[in-house]
């Protein structure tokens, strides 16, 4: 099963599950109770914080949920803060957060714990897959640098990233 965020990034070939961590949880959860699909595949848009161009496009299976302030000592989590695949050795880990990074000194910190890119849906989609015992992974094309141009930036490459993500995913999925 092929899902999306949804609206800005919504494609013919995926279900839509919403905007940030906890729509998609939400949604994703219905989703798996009602139709128990037997893997499943995100596919959107995500930030780099550094290491990735834009329009790279990135298969990864791991995830985690790491806030700014963590970074800068300001916070802790008792909670599990990372999630991937059993199998998968992680090349590529995304963060999600409900929010999007915009100081790139702190793009920089998350380089140094091996987190490359940001996507605000993606760790909920592994946690619930985790949760199900569905096997995830995650396709995303890059559209920005996490840094202060970041929201101009993904609205001048959106459609751009959208359409480049649609050919790989029909050329490799479809």
């Amino acid at each position: 099963m092929i899902v999306c965020a949804g609206e800005s990034e919504q494609f013919d070939f995926a279900m839509p599950v919403g905007i940030g961590l906890i729509d998609a949880a939400i949604n994703l959860t219905k989703i798996c109770l009602e139709q128990n699909p037997k893997e499943i595949c995100f596919v959107g848009s995500a930030g780099s914080y550094g290491d990735h161009q834009i329009f790279d496009i990135i298969e990864t299976e791991c995830a985690c949920n790491v806030e700014n302030s963590f970074l800068q000592g300001k916070s802790y989590s008792p909670i599990e803060a990372d999630v991937s695949h059993e199998t998968s050795a992680c090349r590529v880990m995304v963060n999600s957060s409900n929010y999007i990074t915009t100081e790139e000194s702190l793009g920089q910190a998350y380089l140094e714990k091996n987190i490359h890119l940001e996507n605000m849906e993606f760790y909920a989609i592994m946690k619930v897959a985790k949760a199900f015992g569905i096997p995830a992974k995650g396709i995303l094309v890059v559209t920005n640098y996490c840094n202060e141009n970041a929201h101009r930036d993904f609205m001048n490459h959106h459609k751009e990233a959208m359409e480049r993500l649609t050919r790989y995913i029909e050329s490799t999925l479809i």
